[in-house]
């Protein structure tokens, strides 16, 4: 299924017609959750795979078999995509689903399910220069112009899978609500990645030994993500996601937005943004130190 120049359009939110249909966007709608299910939410570039890594692996008390053998498309399939059902189909035992779908999209189909929820959110200056830099390289992803122009569309919300604004919102606005929700940032993981694979432990009820644990870290980190083809997307083919124009894991660092923007570009944003996020209550992690001799973790979608 090619169809790399069609885009489908829901609730004025824009997909890539390569990966989803207006059938497989609807069923996801409708979807129906067992309560054994996990579900990883993020918009993308917020730490989706590097969030399905951490689960595959604590689920597994740290071997790193299927993390090894099965690519994470498979493990973890995105609810709106066009194979999930084939994929879903064929599974066994407690599943694990992905989705950048905004919770006006889910919020019905979860009602009175008692499905773990997990949101990993990233602050949205380095999410946007990540989507920038992935559209140059993703083929089903319209070409983004130069980074003012797309930076002009992120704020309006008028990119592919719609507006960083309301998907945050949308879904912490739920942290408080139910019991079954977990709320954790792109940031937090990487300052603490060992705290932060003890709280997705215990939010899945699944205690690690420190051995367990240390396998944990061990195959999260990036330099294993990296040589491990289930995680880096090399299986894609080149017509799909061209890896000449770029790698799909890139710096990581916190704050490397700075890299990119400009000084108007950032005081744009700022204005935005103090808009438009007036009455959440959610703090982000703008800046990151760059600790000597720790190798950086990259950027996953």
């Amino acid at each position: 299924m090619a169809r790399l120049d069609v885009t489908e359009t829901v609730q004025g939110v824009f997909f890539p017609g390569h990966l989803h249909t207006q059938d497989s966007l609807q069923q996801a709608r409708s979807f129906h959750f067992q309560d054994s299910d996990t579900l990883i939410v993020t918009y993308p570039k917020s730490g989706t795979t590097w969030m399905q890594e951490v689960v595959t692996l604590v689920s597994r008390r740290g071997d790193p078999q299927m993390s090894q053998t099965v690519p994470n498309w498979e493990r973890a399939p995105w609810l709106e995509q066009y194979y999930s059902s084939q994929v879903l189909g064929a599974s066994q035992g407690p599943r694990l689903l992905t989705t950048h779908l905004p919770y006006s999209f889910l919020g019905n189909a979860l009602q009175g399910s008692k499905a773990k929820v997990i949101y990993v959110s990233r602050n949205p200056k380095d999410v946007a220069v990540s989507f920038y830099h992935f559209h140059k390289m993703a083929n089903f992803l319209p070409q983004p112009g130069s980074f003012k122009d797309f930076l002009d569309r992120f704020l309006e919300g008028t990119v592919h899978y719609g507006s960083w604004f309301d998907h945050v919102k949308g879904w912490t606005s739920q942290v408080d609500l139910v019991d079954n929700f977990l709320f954790i940032s792109y940031e937090e993981m990487w300052l603490d990645l060992r705290g932060s694979i003890e709280k997705v432990s215990t939010f899945l009820q699944r205690p690690l030994e420190d051995e367990e644990l240390k396998r944990c870290l061990c195959h999260c980190s990036f330099s294993s993500m990296k040589e491990n083809r289930m995680v880096n997307y090399t299986l894609i083919p080149q017509d799909i996601m061209d890896h000449s124009k770029g790698t799909f894991m890139r710096k990581g660092q916190i704050g490397d937005w700075r890299n990119t923007f400009s000084e108007e570009q950032n005081c744009h944003f700022d204005a935005v943004f103090s808009t438009k996020m007036k009455d959440s209550h959610l703090n982000f992690v703008w800046e990151g130190p760059v600790k000597e001799g720790v190798s950086l973790r990259e950027e996953m979608f």
